[in-house]
């Protein structure tokens, strides 16, 4: 045997070596194909959401007035003092009562027309609303403790992981489906 020939042969034995070795090695020492779930929290958030609340109200207000100055109170109430001044004073116009109660009742017939205008009242009916917010709860993703090999760690997902997240050359698969 020549001398090269035997050095082929030690490094073609050490290769051989090495190569069954590293394969042995991953054999015995395989690279975990999935992560165990150790524990997992929902994350949520409270959703605010407006709408409109409406309903309808009866408003009474006054009604519009037709004679703001009261002219026909104050002068029915006229009318009525003088009259009354009259049968008082036995029927001549000469009597001092006379015009005061026409006065007076002039005055009086004014008071009591605006009485009966504030009094004199509509109604309508008003729609009012207002915004109310209903708040629900939403799920937006999942904190997850996991074990990988002897190795702990958090992730966030999209989905509940079940019990084991997948593994694929040492990277978890987050999109992957649920493992039950």
């Amino acid at each position: 045997m020549n001398k090269s020939m035997l050095t082929g042969v030690v490094l073609g034995a050490i290769a051989v070596t090495a190569i069954g070795g590293v394969a042995g090695y991953k054999a015995l020492n395989p690279k975990p194909e999935f992560a165990e779930v150790l524990a997992t929290k929902p994350v949520t958030e409270t959703v605010k959401t407006p709408r409109q609340e409406c309903h309808d109200v009866v408003v009474n207000e006054q009604a519009p007035v037709k004679d703001s100055n009261r002219i026909a109170g104050t002068a029915i109430g006229a009318v009525a003092g003088g009259l009354l001044g009259h049968q008082i004073g036995g029927g001549t116009r000469a009597h001092p009562g006379h015009c005061r109660r026409c006065g007076s009742g002039g005055y009086a017939g004014n008071q009591i027309q605006k009485n009966l205008q504030e009094k004199d009242t509509v109604s309508r009916t008003e729609t009012r609303c207002k915004t109310v917010y209903e708040s629900h709860t939403k799920t937006i993703g999942y904190d997850v403790r996991y074990r990988l090999g002897k190795e702990e760690g958090h992730v966030r997902m999209d989905h509940q992981p079940g019990s084991r997240i997948p593994v694929k050359d040492g990277q978890l698969q987050l999109d992957a489906p649920a493992e039950p």
